[in-house]
């Protein structure tokens, strides 16, 4: 009761806590944070300047001793101190907009499905100790699936690939539980680094992160155009040293990311046959569902499709389907339950 009653007066939040972005889900209010998971921090000092947007703006564009960095790899910790401030930061602003008297609030945080226990546990520690009362660790292709409102615990194979900054999550659902799957160290991420080596290597340009990341959003596809795309690069002239312009096509940045692009459809397919038969007879007459940021590249639904020989659907509003996933878990904690990872401690404040 008391527990319940706790519950009732505290911001309950869910936290899609990504490599490139972190998504905050307030129970009763749906997404109401959507930031970078970057944060500035004084290396003098060790005093963090900045974290999310204003982060971002500062990067590249700082002396020597002030480190924007991404406290998450991969879709884990890599650095606990920092990804604690992190965390802080968003429970935080999420209690700033109501009393400060508020309680503590549960927190259900998406983690990729390859993640050690003890990666389970520094993603626990940290938000415990960033002011939650009670945390819950889901992994993030069940958290998709339940955003995207697929039946995962119907006796059906649910089939979904989330592609996030740093990782890419597939998985088969059934029943509630994860029958296959694969968590892949290759996504958006990546595929922003497969351009910014070949624009040097075939250009002779060095460009940086920023530039190569849009590129990929204003040029990049996985599967051939109807009418290819033309654009405009700017960077540095490995040769002369000099600032440089040259012309650059969609075709080029197809083949830039084709290798990675490539390991991430064999993933698919090898997860795929993993599937027992009785669930892999369900995919005929079903779909491959799409979430994450990477579901948004041109041509990459195409590409699965043409692959497999199954039909490849993107779920409504890529993006949030983790976020909304773990904020519909939490607010049906009791009957998803079962979906939950069991590292959690159900510490009380």
């Amino acid at each position: 009761m008391f527990n319940k009653l706790f519950s009732f007066w505290s911001k309950d939040i869910g936290i899609d806590l990504g490599t490139a972005n972190t998504l905050v889900y307030v129970h009763g209010k749906g997404i109401t944070i959507n930031e970078p998971s970057i944060v500035a921090v004084n290396q003098k000092t060790g005093k963090i300047l900045a974290i999310g947007g204003p982060a971002r703006t500062m990067a590249g564009r700082t002396p020597g001793y002030i480190a924007v960095t991404r406290p998450l790899v991969n879709g884990v910790v890599s650095d606990f101190e920092v990804t604690e401030q992190m965390l802080k930061y968003f429970i935080d602003k999420v209690h700033q907009e109501s009393f400060s008297l508020l309680p503590r609030p549960r927190v259900v945080i998406g983690v990729p499905s390859g993640v050690t226990e003890v990666e389970k546990r520094a993603v626990e520690d940290a938000t415990y100790s960033a002011g939650a009362r009670e945390v819950y660790l889901i992994e993030e292709p069940m958290a998709a699936a339940i955003g995207a409102r697929l039946p995962v615990q119907d006796a059906i194979a649910n089939v979904i690939v989330d592609m996030g900054g740093g990782t890419t999550e597939v998985a088969v659902i059934s029943m509630g539980g994860v029958i296959a799957s694969r968590s892949l160290r290759i996504a958006g991420d990546k595929l922003t680094d497969d351009i910014l080596r070949y624009i040097r290597q075939e250009r002779n340009l060095l460009i940086g992160e920023a530039t190569a990341e849009a590129l990929k959003l204003h040029l990049g596809s996985a599967y051939p155009l109807e009418e290819e795309l033309e654009g405009r690069v700017r960077g540095r002239d490995l040769v002369s040293g000099l600032p440089k312009e040259v012309s650059v096509s969609s075709e080029e940045i197809r083949e830039a990311m084709q290798r990675s692009i490539k390991s991430i459809v064999t993933a698919i397919k090898n997860t795929i046959e993993e599937t027992p038969p009785e669930l892999t007879a369900d995919l005929v007459n079903r779909h491959i569902y799409l979430a994450g940021g990477g579901a948004l590249l041109r041509g990459l639904d195409e590409l699965i499709a043409h692959e497999t020989k199954l039909s490849v659907k993107i779920v409504d509003d890529p993006l949030t389907a983790v976020a909304r996933g773990c904020g519909f878990v939490l607010e049906h904690l009791d009957t998803l339950r079962p979906v939950l990872l069991a590292t959690q401690s159900d510490n009380f404040f």
